[in-house]
């Protein structure tokens, strides 16, 4: 790779950087603020709103939600003393835990996701073409493999 390409990449990689700081920052405010929210509860509340009857076996939402095993049992717990969610036994597994979407939670996320979907799209999405936004779109899912 030339040094020209090197500058390129290295340029790509700042604007990426400073895109996904810009788009995050508003994201946190606007959950936190309109919603009593985190990025990180709002992850959790939309990964299980989309499950099958609104539940998923800990380890399954591990694999969704981008935290540690030990921060995702700290953040259920959190959501789970709101009333947001609740633990409960898998009934195929006594050892199994389920976490189960409770009412409150499902209200909950169903307010965020306007909220999440606005931001995304002033933060984001207005400066791009139709077009572009697929074309993003298509690359994004590429690299994330």
């Amino acid at each position: 790779m030339s040094s020209t390409e090197e500058y390129a990449c290295a340029q790509a990689w700042a604007a990426l950087a400073a895109a996904h700081d810009r788009v995050a920052a508003r994201l946190a405010a606007a959950l936190s603020q309109q919603c009593a929210l985190s990025v990180n509860d709002f992850e959790i509340l939309l990964r299980l709103r989309r499950a099958p009857q609104s539940r998923l076996r800990l380890g399954q939402l591990n694999e969704s939600v981008p935290l540690t095993q030990p921060a995702l049992s700290r953040a259920v717990t959190r959501l789970a003393e709101r009333g947001l969610l609740a633990r409960a036994g898998a009934p195929e597994d006594r050892r199994g835990v389920l976490i189960v979407l409770e009412p409150a939670g499902r209200a909950s996320i169903d307010r965020a996701i306007p909220v999440h979907a606005q931001v995304i799209r002033e933060a984001l999405l207005d400066y791009l073409s139709a077009d572009e936004q697929r074309l993003l779109a298509d690359v994004l899912r590429r690299v994330a493999g």
